[in-house]
């Protein structure tokens, strides 16, 4: 039976099934699949055993097309900067990981980030292959997330965000709202925005929700509870900006980012604070928090 390559330096291969087509050989199709990657990377990759067919062999430039052969790869950015963050394990046992994650690190690989990833970090720190994270978040926030260390029991643990039976909180730092009365709740409809990275409200049946509060009142900015019922991609970012109080250094919401690549300056002034929950195996309570502090 076959059987998904081993990860690489705390990466797992992605995989490919070829599509109809009459390309002459499994190189020709990739290159014409992924432009932006040149031929002589692929070339490269081939050479030092990084493209494989679902049996574990190697791909060759000579490998035949087709339809329908799975190959798996491994992604590879040249000359990836490391994000000079640390990230720190606040948990580990034979079910669970929880992870304090540093700004401007990705959860997971994607776009320009492959290795530098907190996923990819704490597999080569753990030697454990099997760590998924049960959940996101942005590249810009810090704080907590959760990983399953052990895929016996990763459904139960994932069961807990997909029927909200976890609770999350977040501190950020962000203007003054002295009109609003707090506690409050925002609600509304998050879609897919313009460009395709951003989100945003629409008229419709709310799909998001987030109780929010007033931790520490200052002259100019506040420093608010969050507590996301629903988990929309951007939506603590998306409904502070759109009460008129977007949180401090947000380079999306509204969209003005002037920083080049590798500023790490000004980091987004939001933590991932709290994550209680019901152990599903045990029943017993459970609540992690970030050592991180958000500054004032």
């Amino acid at each position: 039976m076959p059987n998904r390559p081993p990860g690489h330096d705390g990466l797992a291969a992605s995989t490919l099934q070829l599509p109809p087509g009459d390309w002459p050989t499994v190189l020709d199709c990739l290159c014409e699949r992924f432009p932006a990657v040149p031929r002589l990377a692929w070339l490269d990759r081939m050479a030092r055993g990084r493209v494989l067919d679902d049996e574990g062999r190697r791909i060759t430039p000579e490998t035949r097309f087709r339809v329908g052969l799975e190959v798996h790869y491994y992604r590879e950015v040249v000359d990836e900067p490391r994000i000079p963050f640390e990230e720190a394990v606040l948990h580990a046992d034979e079910h669970l990981l929880v992870a304090d994650k540093p700004h401007f690190l990705p959860v997971t690989p994607a776009g320009a980030h492959v290795h530098e990833t907190l996923l990819g970090r704490l597999i080569r720190r753990t030697g454990n292959p099997d760590l998924v994270p049960l959940h996101r978040i942005d590249r810009e926030t810090a704080g907590l997330v959760l990983f399953s260390t052990n895929p016996q029991s990763r459904a139960r643990y994932q069961a807990l965000f997909r029927e909200r039976r976890i609770q999350k909180l977040y501190e950020a730092i962000a203007p003054a709202l002295p009109d609003l009365s707090f506690p409050c709740v925002r609600r509304s409809r998050i879609v897919a925005g313009e460009p395709f990275f951003r989100m945003q409200e629409v008229d419709g049946p709310a799909n998001s929700e987030t109780q929010m509060d007033v931790i520490e009142r200052g002259d100019a900015d506040w420093r608010y509870a969050l507590t996301p019922v629903s988990g929309r991609k951007h939506q603590l970012r998306l409904h502070m900006a759109a009460l008129g109080a977007p949180i401090a250094n947000d380079r999306l919401y509204p969209l003005v980012d002037h920083r080049p690549p590798g500023d790490y300056s000004a980091p987004l002034r939001l933590l991932a604070k709290r994550l209680s929950f019901i152990d599903p195996l045990n029943g017993g309570p459970r609540r992690f928090c970030s050592a991180r502090q958000l500054p004032g």
